[in-house]
């Protein structure tokens, strides 16, 4: 049964680690690391999340883009468990957008990120896969692969004019409901 795992914050050691390889998928504790982390992603309304954000410092990382509050305009995809991930080739092209994380709450930056990525990744049943991923799927899969680097959105913000609130970007980009 999957538990709800409470959220590294800011400051908490454990976000500024390189996280340890996972080397046997089909372990028991990586399972339930994979149902645990699938099940905080959805209560927290999250689009990703990775093992270091709940003190889990292991190379697994969970993408799932969906439109909501915090990004209404977010892509539609099937949560994506991704154990030990890699970046294979990166766009030379480069866009910035706002991006939040759920162990900075409260917070908005604007990030530079590659518009896309070549990656791979082993899957919940010990399969090699490779993506070809693009724009915002892209961005999250660059957001939580920082946490397993001991990196955070705030380490790639250009200037502190490039900050505000959620409650300031959501007044500002959040579409408004007449």
């Amino acid at each position: 049964m999957a538990t709800l795992r409470p959220i590294a914050q800011l400051g908490d050691p454990v976000l500024r680690h390189v996280a340890e390889p996972i080397y046997s998928v089909q372990a028991d504790w990586v399972q339930l690391l994979i149902a645990d982390l699938m099940a905080t992603l959805r209560h927290s309304n999250g689009v990703g999340i990775a093992a270091p954000q709940v003190a889990v410092s292991r190379r697994l990382i969970i993408i799932a883009s969906h439109p909501n509050n915090r990004y209404p305009h977010a892509p539609k995809m099937a949560p994506t468990p991704m154990i030990n991930p890699q970046i294979l080739q990166r766009s030379a092209k480069k866009l910035k957008d706002w991006e939040g994380c759920l162990s900075i709450p409260g917070i908005r930056g604007l990030v530079p990120r590659h518009e896309s990525v070549e990656i791979a990744y082993t899957d919940c049943t010990g399969k090699l896969q490779y993506q070809h991923l693009t724009g915002f799927v892209a961005r999250i899969f660059q957001h939580e692969f920082d946490h397993l680097e001991g990196k955070v959105f705030l380490d790639h913000v250009e200037s502190t004019s490039d900050f505000m609130t959620d409650q300031e970007y959501l007044k500002q980009f959040a579409p408004q409901v007449a």
